[in-house]
């Protein structure tokens, strides 16, 4: 490990560390506030929240990666069509008259899709970040 690899860990640890804490704070707290009463603002927040948890899974991807050799992005490519599909699972859903409002629990299959794919692209993005970093070093 270099000595800029070592310098980037703690970094990492607090991206991971603030990412993990605003995803809760976001998904816990702003979220449950605001539906179904704003949804716009639920839109958002959901949205915000989408981010900052792949942004701790990139983080993860960075921490625990030790590349040899440039990882394929196959598993980017499936959590960014997992995301899409649930994504739209859940428009078709709702299109459908099945709003969350009416049947929550048919919702669950499409978060779960949401956050795996987007848990997947994170991860793989940060595998690719630090195999990049070590080629350039």
């Amino acid at each position: 490990m270099s000595d800029s690899t070592a310098a980037s860990r703690p970094l990492l640890f607090v991206l991971l560390a603030s990412a993990a804490l605003v995803t809760l704070v976001v998904h816990l707290s702003v979220v449950p506030q605001q539906y179904p009463d704003d949804v716009f603002t639920t839109a958002l927040a959901l949205v915000f929240g989408w981010l900052t948890y792949t942004l701790a899974f990139y983080a993860v991807g960075r921490i625990g990666s030790q590349p040899t050799e440039l990882p394929s992005m196959r598993f980017a490519d499936v959590g960014i069509a997992l995301f899409l599909v649930s994504v739209l699972l859940a428009a078709a859903l709702d299109g459908f008259g099945f709003t969350p409002e009416v049947i929550l629990e048919a919702y669950v299959l499409p978060a779960l899709g949401v956050y795996v794919g987007l848990a997947l692209f994170g991860w793989s993005i940060g595998r690719r970040t630090e195999a990049i970093n070590e080629i350039v070093r």
